[in-house]
């Protein structure tokens, strides 16, 4: 017999964590586990910022614990996730968000600058996938842990930056770069772990108010940028919730190696 929608979208049993989500896009992407069941572990670099979502999600319900680490250094992320596991016993669902962004014209961008995107925005979601995958996801699908666990699911955060270049102004190279290799990141992982019952997927959200977006937002113009968009308007604080759930439940079971732009339209836009 199938299952109603209801039942497909539920999360609860399940484990998620979410890195760079102690704030934006991440604690929005964590609230939305926690708001279908799952038992969510937040990380971010600051313990305080880790405290005070921790506490915003526990006052709505959600069951959640934080370790606070940082995703640009391989000791960070391997201690965190076998803290993760250790407290949770698995990883159901892994969320990789937490990144960083430079802006400066290519012909001056600082080469430490492009390391330090590079180096938390792919070796850093590449390190915490494997880490996860070899010491949780993996052995649990070849059925070393409980009977039925279908894998697991890995859904990173890219950006409508990496599909392709941007307007007139705005200059960030490295994050572009970075985030087209996480865009391919997601199809090649998809296609090898697939085997494993692992789906694989990425979230290209486009222009959201955040403190990573707040120099962009004030050089290009909050309205300006609104108005390019199809439906007028930036993301806002419910809009990745959805396509997170979707991708994280067994709702989306059969789908992986893709992307989806959550950007009002831009990334559909012919001739800019």
């Amino acid at each position: 017999m199938t299952r109603s929608i209801q039942q497909l979208f539920d999360l609860k049993g399940k484990t998620a964590l979410v890195t760079g989500g102690s704030r934006g896009l991440g604690l929005q992407l964590a609230q939305a586990l926690g708001e279908a069941g799952a038992k969510v572990m937040l990380s971010s670099r600051k313990a305080e910022d880790l405290i005070e979502s921790a506490a915003v999600l526990k006052a709505a319900g959600i069951d959640v614990d934080w370790i606070a680490a940082d995703c640009s250094k391989e000791a960070d992320i391997r201690a965190l996730a076998d803290e993760t596991i250790r407290r949770f016993g698995h990883v159901d669902i892994l969320v990789n968000n937490a990144g960083a962004a430079w802006g400066a014209p290519a012909e001056d961008h600082p080469v430490e600058a492009w390391d330090k995107v590079m180096n938390l925005n792919v070796r850093g979601y590449f390190i915490l996938s494997q880490h996860i995958a070899r010491h949780s996801m993996i052995p649990r699908s070849r059925g070393e842990g409980p009977a039925g666990y279908t894998g697991g699911r890995i859904i990173n955060v890219a950006s409508i930056a990496g599909l392709g270049g941007n307007p007139r102004g705005m200059n960030t190279i490295a994050y572009n770069t970075s985030k087209g290799a996480v865009v391919n990141f997601t199809r090649a992982l998809a296609c090898e772990w697939g085997v494993n019952h692992i789906t694989v997927n990425a979230i290209c959200p486009g222009f959201f108010p955040s403190r990573m977006t707040v120099g962009t937002l004030k050089a290009m113009g909050e309205e300006k940028l609104a108005a390019h968009a199809p439906l007028g308007r930036l993301g806002d604080d419910e809009d990745l919730k959805g396509l997170c759930v979707l991708y994280a439940s067994d709702a989306g079971k059969h789908i992986t190696g893709q992307w989806l732009a959550v950007d009002g339209g831009v990334s559909a836009i012919t001739g800019g």
